[in-house]
C-alpha cells in the first residue's frame, strides 16, 4: 500500500502538490509566514472591528487553483435580526453572479435567526456562538467571499478564518459549491415552496435546512404532512424522488421533536418556530441536466373518521387558513411561512438567482430574542 493511500478526513497524510493556507484579519491575503504580524504578533488585529451599516466587506480573496476546507466566523451581538441580515455571498472564478447567497445564521444551519449548539456532517455552531463549515469549495481561477451588513445598523467585531489548500487540481468539469436562501412568508394554497429551482448543469444536491413559522400553533394540529419532492433531469409533473412527509424527510416519524444527528436533525422545535436539516452525504442525489426540489405545505388534525369542520381545524377552516376540501386521512392543504437554504454542487456557470428577499421579508416575524426550545428567552 502506498503511503498516500492512508487518509484522515478523506485527505492524504501528505500531499506534495498542496499547500496549507489561512486568511484572517491579521493575514488578509493568506501569505506564507505572514500570520499574526499586527502589534508584533500580540493579537493586534483579530477581527474587523466595525462592519458598518450597508458595508460589503470582502473577507477572503484567493487566487486559484485551490479549495476552501473550513470557514469559522463569529460576530458580536448575535440577535435574530442580525443573524438574518448579515448576508454571506461567495463567488467562484471571476463570476459576477454569486454561487452562495444566504443570511449568516441560515447558511450555518439554523433558521429564524436562532442560535443552537449544533453539530452535523458539515456544520457546527458550538454553544450557538461560533459558526463553522467544512464544505469543500474548489475553485480554479479564484474565490471571493463577502459579508454584507444589511441589518440597518452598524455591527461590531466580525471575526473570521478561512482555511484552504492551494494547488488543488480543479478544472471546468469540477462542480463548484453553491448555497441559496429562499423565503415564502405566505405560501399559496396547493403550490409547493421551492427549496431549489433554476439550476442547470451537472452536479449533486447535498441537502438543505428548512424553517417553518407555524401560525396555527395548535397542539392538536400537525404542520408536517408535506412531502419533499426532487425533480431531476427534465422531470415533468411528477418527481423522480418523493418522500412521505416532512418529519420523515428529516429522518424522524410520528411528529418531530428536538434532535440532532450527523445526517439529519431538528435543532429548533419551540412555540411556533421549527427548523430542521437533512444532508445527502452517503445517499447522494445526482443530476446531469437540472434539478428542482420542493416541499409541500400540508397538515393534519387526525380527523380521519369525521368531517374536518367538527375537529380542531374547524375555526381555522372558517378563518380561511385551510382549504375546506378534505384530502382524506386527516390531511389538509395549508398556508405556511417557509424559509430554506439549499446546498448543492454544480458545474459553472451559475445562473442568476431569484431576487434575494429584502430586509422586510427576511425579518418578518422573527423571534425578538434567541429562544429556548421551551419558548423562554435566552439572555
Amino acid at each position: 500500500m502506498a503511503g498516500n493511500d492512508f487518509t484522515i478526513g478523506n485527505m492524504p497524510l501528505h500531499a506534495p502538490h498542496l499547500h496549507s493556507r489561512a486568511i484572517t484579519a491579521e493575514n488578509v491575503r493568506g501569505g506564507k509566514g505572514a500570520g499574526g504580524q499586527a502589534r508584533n504578533g500580540r493579537k493586534g488585529e483579530p477581527c474587523l472591528r466595525q462592519l458598518a451599516k450597508d458595508m460589503v466587506f470582502t473577507f477572503a480573496e484567493i487566487e486559484g487553483p485551490g479549495c476552501i476546507r473550513h470557514i469559522w466566523i463569529t460576530v458580536e451581538g448575535q440577535t435574530p435580526h442580525k443573524m438574518r441580515n448579515l448576508i454571506l455571498r461567495m463567488y467562484w472564478d471571476g463570476q459576477a453572479t454569486p454561487s452562495v447567497e444566504a443570511p449568516l445564521g441560515d447558511f450555518f444551519g439554523v433558521a429564524h435567526g436562532l442560535r443552537r449548539n449544533t453539530e452535523s456532517a458539515f456544520l457546527a455552531t458550538p454553544e450557538g456562538r461560533g459558526f463553522n463549515c467544512w464544505f469543500p469549495m474548489p475553485f480554479a481561477k479564484g474565490a471571493k467571499l463577502t459579508i454584507a451588513n444589511e441589518s440597518g445598523a452598524d455591527a461590531n467585531m466580525f471575526f473570521y478564518q478561512v482555511d484552504y489548500t492551494a494547488g488543488d487540481a480543479v478544472d471546468a468539469d469540477t462542480p463548484r459549491f453553491h448555497a441559496q436562501f429562499r423565503r415564502t412568508p405566505q405560501t399559496t394554497m396547493c403550490e409547493d415552496h421551492a427549496i431549489l429551482d433554476g439550476v442547470e448543469g451537472r452536479g449533486r444536491f447535498l441537502g438543505c435546512n428548512v424553517g417553518i413559522v407555524d401560525h396555527v400553533d395548535h397542539p392538536l394540529i400537525w404542520f408536517g404532512e408535506g412531502e419533499v419532492k426532487m425533480y431531476i433531469d427534465g422531470d415533468g409533473e411528477y418527481p423522480t424522488i418523493c418522500g412521505t412527509g416532512t418529519e420523515d424527510y428529516a429522518g424522524s416519524g410520528w411528529g418531530m421533536g428536538e434532535f440532532q444527528c450527523r445526517q439529519l436533525g431538528c435543532p429548533v422545535r419551540t412555540w411556533k418556530y421549527i427548523a430542521f436539516y437533512r444532508w445527502h452525504e452517503t445517499d447522494p442525489v445526482y443530476f446531469h441536466r437540472d434539478i428542482r426540489v420542493t416541499i409541500q405545505q400540508m397538515g393534519s388534525d387526525g380527523s380521519v373518521d369525521r368531517a374536518p369542520e367538527s375537529g380542531p381545524l374547524g375555526e381555522f377552516i372558517r378563518a380561511g387558513k385551510y382549504r375546506k376540501d378534505y384530502l382524506g386521512d386527516g390531511c389538509f392543504e395549508r398556508v405556511d411561512d417557509v424559509c430554506s437554504t439549499a446546498y448543492w454542487y454544480q458545474t459553472l456557470p451559475t445562473l442568476p438567482f431569484p431576487a434575494f428577499p429584502d430586509r422586510d421579508v427576511r425579518s418578518l416575524d422573527l423571534p425578538p430574542h434567541n429562544l429556548r426550545n421551551d419558548g423562554r428567552a435566552i439572555e
